[in-house]
């Protein structure tokens, strides 16, 4: 009998990058990787690398745990996900993450940008539309966990501090800047004022190379002086800063390792995201059919590149484990301790085990213990580390602070090339929308980020082509 040349592994729902219909898609491993399988009756068959490591995708449905919803639904379920963003009945994730565009406008006009921004780009939000879309973040989360002001470039919105203030009186658990740096760098006392909306806050800080071509490929132009002055500041301030990476293969995929060492020196640094390229706004140059960096791709990077982890400590996010990777550690006086490595999977399916107290739970009491072992610092350090690990079991450790924290995230965002429905309704990263709703990054880019794409799709939806 004939044998296929793959091994056929699932089943799922995507769409054609062309115009967006809905298609049916299977997975299947083939040569060592995992493809998307997939036809659009009007632009034909469809192949797409969606991980290039094989145990690595299958082990991600180990990393599991119940749905945590949000405290009200947005929109009825209708045409089917993704058309009914959002959150619709049907989503399975609350907003781990909120993003709250203030600004349509930036101060550079980046050749790769999800939101199409520019200096003359849309319009900002009005702080009547802010407080409003604030307030619905609030009544679907109750107590947010992380809220992004973003954009655009947010700093450029003249009313920048006031939208600060409204965001620091709501009951937000933790409160994020995404910023370019620009504005750190370049504006006297403007990091100082950033500086008090601590405790709770943190810089989400565009840091894509170090090299000049590479910068000049994302960005438009050369921001390595710029970037460096913004750190020196925010590590005189020891503004808790996060560095994020844009990455494309070829072009800055070589420096994760590079990265990750550079940022575990600086003070202020908790951790930095890798973000392969979204093919969604803009990307003058960027290919996804040759460009294109898999989840699994920049996971290998990292442990070639890097000294510091191993398999065992870049594991998945259970909130969304197909789309995000993590890798927890601790710093302690110089020194960098993976802890991520000690987790075990099956300890996610137990919701009565909320928090692992290390005095209590005696193995991981003496994992703990050896870290510290030759530690002079802790007994000065604060603050308990009551939630140190996101989407897993808590840990409460004496003696620790937020400074003492070192992440590594791979965040991918799905576009119309590796769509996939089964994983796009457990997105927990969603942008407010000025009309009331809360929408996934990934829909939100593809469908709804303006009137013209959101009108595509519905005419599919009217001639029942969806």
């Amino acid at each position: 009998m004939p044998v296929s040349k793959y091994v056929y592994y699932d089943f799922t729902l995507s769409l054609c990058p062309d115009c967006l219909r809905r298609v049916e898609a299977k997975i299947v491993f083939e040569d060592g990787k995992v493809f998307m399988l997939k036809r659009c009756p009007e632009h034909g068959r469809q192949k797409v690398l969606i991980a290039t490591d094989i145990n690595y995708y299958k082990n991600i449905r180990n990393y599991n745990k119940a749905s945590e919803y949000p405290l009200r639904f947005n929109t009825k379920t209708h045409y089917g996900c993704p058309y009914d963003c959002g959150l619709c009945t049907d989503h399975e994730q609350h907003s781990c993450l909120t993003i709250l565009e203030v600004t349509d406008r930036c101060n550079l006009t980046c050749p790769t940008c999800y939101a199409e921004s520019s200096p003359t780009y849309g319009r900002h939000r009005t702080l009547e539309e802010i407080e409003r879309m604030l307030d619905i973040i609030v009544a679907n989360e109750g107590h947010p966990d992380v809220v992004q002001i973003s954009g655009g470039e947010p700093t450029v919105h003249p009313h920048f501090w006031e939208i600060m203030d409204l965001a620091k009186t709501r009951p937000i658990r933790h409160l994020m800047l995404n910023t370019n740096g620009i504005r750190i760098a370049n504006d006297p006392g403007f990091a100082e004022r950033l500086a008090g909306y601590v405790p709770d806050f943190e810089v989400y800080l565009q840091f894509d190379s170090f090299k000049p071509e590479a910068l000049i490929s994302l960005r438009g132009r050369d921001l390595t002086d710029v970037r460096m002055r913004a750190l020196e500041k925010l590590n005189q301030l020891n503004l808790s800063t996060t560095l994020v990476v844009t990455l494309q293969k070829g072009l800055n995929d070589d420096e994760m390792g590079k990265i990750i060492e550079f940022a575990l020196q600086q003070p202020c640094v908790r951790g930095v995201t890798f973000q392969p390229t979204q093919a969604a706004g803009r990307f003058d140059n960027f290919n996804p059919a040759k460009d294109r960096l898999t989840p699994t791709g920049i996971r290998q990077g990292i442990l070639d590149q890097s000294t510091v982890f191993n398999p065992q400590d870049l594991i998945p996010v259970p909130c969304n484990p197909d789309a995000l990777t993590m890798a927890y550690a601790l710093k302690v006086d110089g020194e960098i301790h993976p802890l991520t490595r000690y987790i075990d999977p099956s300890e996610l399916l137990d919701n009565s085990r909320n928090t692992i107290v290390y005095e209590q739970d005696e193995d991981l009491h003496q994992r703990v213990l050896k870290i510290f072992s030759t530690a002079h610092s802790v007994d000065a350090l604060d603050d308990d580390f009551k939630s140190l690990l996101c989407c897993l079991p808590n840990i409460k450790a004496p003696g620790l602070s937020y400074d003492n924290l070192f992440r590594i995230i791979i965040m991918n965002f799905l576009d119309a090339y590796d769509f996939d429905v089964r994983s796009v309704k457990k997105s927990c990263v969603h942008i407010v929308h000025p009309d009331g709703r809360i929408i996934p990054f990934e829909t939100m880019n593809l469908f709804y980020r303006d009137a013209a794409k959101e009108a595509r799709w519905r005419e599919l939806a009217n001639t029942a082509e969806i």
